[in-house]
């Protein structure tokens, strides 16, 4: 197998570029849909379009028993800094998080089954509009997939993210949380604005947040209980529009991560307690917590299964079980339904700079996208096969 798609190199190269050098926001991947659809149908597989927006979702086979292979299809405002061929050329706009590797990549594991197609079963090609965030209704990509059907019979789902801090060849498989749940904030802390000569007069915001932060920031370290994890993050602030100014208000947005569901709740109740201290301190807020995606959990059964079939195809040494990060996926979603395993694929290039995710300078190493075909080729086949009949 591995072979087989290490001679897809060239076209998963061009696939891959040609979505790189047109990236598209999410729920707007028309031109991108458009590639998967017609890849999809040259490959001889049947095509859905449309699906949750601008999603797309091919069929081979008839189930069941079936299984779903996932990509994401969205890119992210950034402006890409890289000075390559296949560089973005829309302004502002840019495959920072890989992306189009993933859409390649199951093109790729497309091409190789519907040449040896399984002897039984269905496999089904989710191509997933908006990863990255939430459309106006609250719902991302995978949600709105969901609402149009797209895992209606299946058994079992597998996807992967590509990973610049393991090398090419690599596969990083965790059973358990893999991706933390992330949730949002806006925080408005209210006072009584005048004159910065005069401060005696007033209920300056701006020290009362100062106060509010500091708060925020011990949660973690001083609610939590110290084995399990989590994270708060202040990320913006805004207030005051002149240096002698007190303002009446000012607005702090944020983030919260978490791993388990009673983590999650104690988070949200201790920012509430912290943003108290404004009423102490003469002042007043509004807080407002925005529930984000849910926790990536794999089943421990198929992180197993990915982790013996990708042994047997790259080596067991090149598979290892990598901390749980606290970035968040909506593949969650997908897994809140139906068991399965989102794990890691190595794009570092060995000696090369590493550049993580999100980074206007962000590249991958290609020879890493005929090792995702393969390896989620294999899944899927060797899943059809393994099922009781």
């Amino acid at each position: 197998m591995i072979e087989q798609a290490r001679a897809l190199q060239d076209r998963l190269s061009a696939w891959r570029r040609a979505i790189h050098m047109h990236p598209e926001p999410g729920f707007q991947e028309i031109n991108t849909a458009a590639l998967v659809a017609e890849a999809l149908r040259e490959a001889g597989i049947r095509v859905e379009t449309g699906i949750g927006g601008t999603g797309v979702v091919g069929y081979l086979g008839q189930g069941p028993p079936t299984v779903a292979l996932r990509a994401d299809m969205d890119a992210l405002p950034i402006q890409e800094l890289n000075d390559v061929p296949y560089a973005s050329q829309v302004p502002g706009m840019m495959h920072a998080c890989g992306h189009d590797a993933h859409v390649a990549i199951l093109l790729g594991a497309a091409t190789l089954l519907a040449n040896a197609p399984p002897s039984r079963g269905q496999v089904r090609f989710l191509f997933q509009p908006s990863e990255e965030g939430m459309g106006q209704d609250g719902k991302s990509g995978a949600m709105r997939m969901i609402e149009d059907g797209a895992l209606e019979g299946v058994d079992a789902i597998f996807g992967l993210h590509v990973f610049p801090d393991i090398p090419v060849g690599t596969v990083g498989v965790i059973p358990g949380p893999a991706f933390a749940a992330a949730d949002s904030f806006h925080l408005v802390i209210r006072g009584q604005g005048g004159h910065g000569a005069y401060p005696h007069r007033t209920v300056d915001p701006i020290v009362i947040s100062a106060q509010v932060i500091i708060a925020i920031q011990t949660i973690v370290a001083r609610r939590l209980r110290p084995f399990d994890s989590g994270v708060i993050t202040v990320g913006s602030i805004h207030g005051g529009t002149k240096s002698n100014i007190i303002p009446e208000e000012v607005k702090l947005n944020g983030t919260i991560r978490s791993f388990r569901p009673e983590v999650r709740d104690l988070l949200h109740a201790e920012l509430e307690r912290a943003c108290g201290i404004a009423r102490v301190l003469g002042g007043d807020f509004v807080l407002q917590i925005g529930e984000g995606y849910p926790p990536t959990v794999n089943d421990a059964r198929m992180a197993a299964f990915v982790r013996e079939v990708a042994s047997e195809l790259l080596g067991a040494d090149k598979v290892h079980t990598p901390d749980p990060e606290m970035g968040a996926e909506d593949f969650s979603f997908f897994l809140e339904r139906v068991p399965g395993c989102y794990f890691r694929l190595g794009t570092g290039s060995p000696g090369g700079p590493m550049v993580g995710l999100h980074s206007p300078h962000f590249d991958i190493d290609e020879t890493a996208l005929p090792v995702g075909g393969a390896v989620l080729s294999e899944i899927a086949r060797r899943y059809l096969q393994e099922q009781p009949q």
